[in-house]
């Protein structure tokens, strides 16, 4: 549609194809609004789309993922969570701890996640984990705190969502809903996210192929959210020697599929403190879009995946690797909120 297209010409077109037996789908996006339309292509050719109000382009995609895909959209997208750009020309940085603890251990994970150059904060409110004992999450208490801690330190939050019913209370307090590994085929969570008016960050399953995982974005897509950031954070291969296998490729082979920003998770990835720092270089020069890593005051202690956390001088050359790595991309480094919230950062 035309970025002058009223609502009411939006209406008449989905009336139109749906008066020939069609389905069609409004997505709207920061800057556009697409009608995806699924049915009987000489149907919906008789009714000459491309003349009517508001219409700016009618194009046929051939790809099973269509409104993701870059034959419908072939310029890649910028996607604005909390005001900060995740696209093409910059480099954006994701930090924090896998999970929320305490309002302390959080608020210190703030600060370290700024002093490596982030300028959007993660951390798990809710978590699904693969034995039924292990920490599962604080839940809205969690919630709460990363809303108090975005106060104190300007970070937009970033939190995964694992249960449809929950979607309402997570997109109340972030920024930006998490997709996690384990739920990315989860169809009922995505058409929950997709209607819930905030960005989401779909990691890539265990076992997923390229073409289920932009599937999975084409169920958020079609619900009407376009405002998708995919990440990879490896596959289960026959290797035993890394937690997962970084598919380094997948970033290049999704771009060049999708207009969606993609970016790494190093830190799930590996599953080692010192693999995380190679792994992000690895994805910087793979031209990934961002990354985002793990970090902890007190890894040793911390009641999720504290072995993959970053502390210490490691903070430090992360900030390093960002900053050196991304003109060099072509990129320009997204920089953290703290300039703005300096005097809340001791």
């Amino acid at each position: 549609m035309a970025p002058e297209a009223t609502q009411e010409d939006i209406d008449n077109v989905v009336e139109l194809v749906e008066a020939v037996g069609g389905n069609a789908f409004v997505s709207r996006g920061v800057s556009r609004t697409i009608v995806g339309i699924v049915g009987d292509v000489d149907d919906f050719d008789a009714l000459n789309l491309g003349s009517r109000n508001g219409v700016l382009q009618v194009m046929r995609v051939s790809a099973p993922y269509k409104l993701v895909s870059r034959e419908h959209h072939p310029a890649r997208s910028v996607i604005r969570v909390g005001g900060v750009p995740i696209g093409p020309d910059t480099l954006s940085v994701i930090a924090g701890p896998c999970a929320v603890e305490t309002p302390e251990q959080t608020l210190r994970a703030a600060r370290m996640a700024l002093e490596a150059g982030a300028s959007l904060l993660r951390g798990g409110a809710f978590k699904p984990r693969t034995s039924p004992y292990s920490y599962q999450g604080l839940g809205e208490e969690g919630l709460r705190i990363l809303a108090e801690v975005r106060e104190e330190t300007g970070l937009p939050v970033v939190t995964e969502v694992i249960d449809p019913g929950h979607v309402d209370t997570v997109a109340a307090y972030a920024d930006m809903l998490q997709i996690g590994a384990r739920d990315m085929q989860n169809f009922a969570l995505l058409q929950a996210v997709g209607r819930a008016g905030r960005p989401v960050l779909l990691k890539r399953g265990f076992s997923a192929t390229v073409e289920e995982w932009l599937s999975s974005a084409e169920y958020i897509a079609q619900r009407g959210n376009l405002d998708i950031v995919l990440c990879e954070r490896g596959i289960r291969t026959f290797e035993t020697a890394t937690r997962n296998t970084l598919d380094i490729s997948a970033v290049p082979v999704v771009q060049r599929l999708s207009h969606l920003p993609v970016i790494v998770d190093p830190s799930h990835s590996g599953g080692r403190r010192d693999l995380v720092l190679p792994l992000t270089r690895a994805a910087i020069a793979a031209g990934a879009d961002g990354v985002i890593v793990d970090v902890h005051p007190e890894p040793r202690s911390a009641r999720c995946d504290g072995d993959q956390a970053l502390m210490g001088p490691d903070i430090r050359e992360l900030a390093d690797a960002v900053t050196i790595l991304s003109p060099l991309m072509g990129r320009t480094r997204v920089g953290p909120a703290a300039d703005r919230v300096r005097s809340h950062t001791p």
